[in-house]
């Protein structure tokens, strides 16, 4: 199935999606747009022409497991999200994703407006990337009992 990972910002959001078989997740673009509603019609836009089959959005907690102001946020852009989506949108916690992303572009050399432009949709990627290692160990866990 494919799954499309959402980088949830207050300016800029990055998308990633994997291919049918669940193994590579590439990053598939950034959207600007500051309205959460707009953006979240985008974003259903955007599943329904990668024809997508689940939604999973970064949850950013923090570093000690709670909820701040910033995962409030994007679990209320999820649940609009949900309302309109063509398929279940979920949430996955993303702590350092972002932090994570960055180093990639710092080994990279990426900088300036060419990193702005990018760091979403790496951080997107890394989302999904573990996404799916979870799935692929929830099955092979199901698989031994």
């Amino acid at each position: 199935m494919k799954i499309m990972a959402v980088d949830y910002g207050d300016a800029r959001t990055g998308l990633a999606v994997c291919d049918r078989t669940e193994f590579l997740a590439s990053p598939v673009g950034t959207i600007e747009e500051r309205n959460m509603q707009l953006l979240a019609m985008k974003v259903s836009h955007m599943a329904e022409q990668y024809e997508v089959g689940e939604i999973v959005v970064g949850l950013p907690l923090n570093m000690n497991g709670s909820f701040g102001p910033r995962a409030e946020k994007c679990r209320q852009f999820a649940d609009m999200l949900n309302e309109i989506a063509p398929c279940p949108v979920n949430m996955w916690d993303e702590r350092s994703t972002t932090v994570s992303a960055h180093n990639i572009l710092n080994e990279t050399n990426v900088r300036g407006k060419k990193r702005k432009a990018v760091v979403d949709t790496v951080a997107a990627t890394l989302i999904l990337e573990g996404y799916l290692e979870y799935r692929k160990n929830k099955k092979a866990a199901e698989q031994e009992t």
